[in-house]
């Protein structure tokens, strides 16, 4: 692990550049708040073919499908088309989907509330913590697994790198800490606002960091030069990390979902956008890659479908349904 000295120095030179909004053309996910939409310029045969190549014999079998939510299953703006509603309520009849998002559980609810889904199971956090869904069951559904851990080492590490970050704590029950005047609507619940040293000594199910101040390509270099792991991603043209539990991802918490529900490997479909998604479209019988989604994640998908402005998610699972 580097110094804290070069790691400071590194921080300092990066602060002391112009920001600008322009990309290093590095893999890093585009945010699609600041993506224009496109318009349909796809051909659907060309797509319906591909994934009647890697889908072909899997329609008429019990299937496990894990679906990414945010630019997989709803646009930017949160919305969720009606052929992508209609087709998601017919996926879960016939199948076994699992909603699987780096959403707080409290984000994720209203999500699979609006798309009708009352049964089945739902990762949140990155894989976790895993709910089952049972409308007889207080506010329709029972955590039935998380995976939490001592975030404290990674904490400390940050604040000698990056002193000015937000932060803020995942819990199992699904409250958040931060520090003050971080909030955001991705917690899916107001957080409750705690110095630095408080959120150390916490057990979380998953830690959030923001620089603000920071471009994702420089955040990404501070990143990479403290040793911290987890999943980065853009929001706007700044940069967030979500950490875990090593080892924890949603392609882990699929495959305990996998194993309890008796349902072979070469059975399970897995569609995504993002690098959160990575683990989960390499560990599915068939990856799937948004169009939108950034080359990186494309290159360890097994096919790639129409972008979520095309419904890509629809033209997937139509090749899965009789």
């Amino acid at each position: 692990m580097a110094s804290s000295f070069s790691l400071r120095r590194l921080l300092e030179s990066l602060r002391h550049r112009r920001f600008t909004r322009s990309s290093d053309g590095d893999g890093t996910v585009p945010d699609m708040t600041s993506m224009p939409t496109p318009t349909a310029t796809t051909d659907r045969e060309a797509t319906r073919a591909r994934l009647q190549e890697h889908l072909t014999g899997l329609a008429g079998q019990r299937l496990l499908i894990g679906l990414d939510v945010d630019g997989t299953l709803v646009d930017h703006d949160g919305a969720m088309t009606p052929d992508m509603h209609r087709m998601l309520q017919r996926a879960a009849e016939e199948h076994k989907v699992v909603i699987a998002t780096g959403r707080s559980l409290g984000a994720t609810l209203p999500i699979v509330e609006a798309a009708g889904i009352t049964h089945g199971f739902a990762v949140c956090s990155n894989g976790a913590v895993t709910v089952e869904l049972d409308p007889d069951a207080a506010g329709g559904h029972r955590i039935i697994d998380t995976r939490p851990f001592r975030p404290g080492h990674a904490l400390r590490t940050l604040r000698e790198v990056a002193p000015d970050a937000h932060y803020a704590v995942e819990m199992s029950d699904g409250t958040f800490r931060s520090t003050p005047g971080f909030q955001d609507a991705s917690f899916g619940v107001q957080a409750i606002e705690s110095d630095l040293d408080e959120l150390m000594e916490l057990e979380a199910v998953r830690v959030v960091v923001h620089v603000p101040d920071l471009s994702p390509q420089e955040f990404s270099r501070v990143i990479a030069e403290s040793g911290v792991h987890g999943v980065e991603y853009s929001i706007g043209w700044t940069a967030w990390l979500d950490m875990a539990a090593p080892g924890i991802s949603k392609a882990s918490a699929l495959e305990t979902l996998r194993e309890r529900l008796e349902i072979g490997s070469e059975r399970t479909v897995a569609v995504g956008d993002g690098f959160n998604d990575t683990e989960m479209l390499t560990w599915a019988g068939v990856g799937v890659a948004m169009g939108q989604a950034p080359q990186g994640v494309k290159d360890v998908a097994d096919v790639v479908t129409d972008s979520i402005y095309e419904d890509g998610t629809v033209r997937v699972l139509e090749q899965l349904l009789d």
